[in-house]
């Protein structure tokens, strides 16, 4: 189960820190990431954190985004500065391949 939390509505170029919270065995064997929906968009990915190698981020988000995780605590975060209006969207963790879907946290960056 992967339950997010830590979204809300900020102005343009604050931050944000989402957290991840995974409950059952395949978060420490598995490659993290965070995706995103818009709303009339489709899920995008946003960035991935492997186990012991560096993280890869959607090239919008570089310089803004960082993704993080401890193993021991089942927990992936994403800490979000410079926030833009086209942030905005529903932000979702999963495993790569993906596991069963959360809720998500909504993030709402206003101009």
């Amino acid at each position: 189960q992967l339950v997010e939390s830590g979204g809300g509505l900020v102005q343009a170029g604050e931050s944000l820190t989402l957290s991840c919270a995974a409950s059952g065995g395949f978060f420490r064997l598995s490659t993290m990431a965070w995706y995103r929906q818009a709303p009339g968009n489709g899920r995008e990915w946003v960035a991935t954190i492997p186990n012991g190698r560096s993280a890869n981020y959607l090239d919008s988000v570089k310089g803004r985004f960082t993704i993080s995780r401890d193993n021991a605590k089942n927990t992936m975060w994403l800490q979000m500065n410079s926030l833009k209006p086209e942030d905005t969207g529903v932000y979702y963790c999963n495993s790569v391949p993906n596991e069963t879907w959360g809720q998500g946290t909504q993030v709402t960056v206003s101009s």
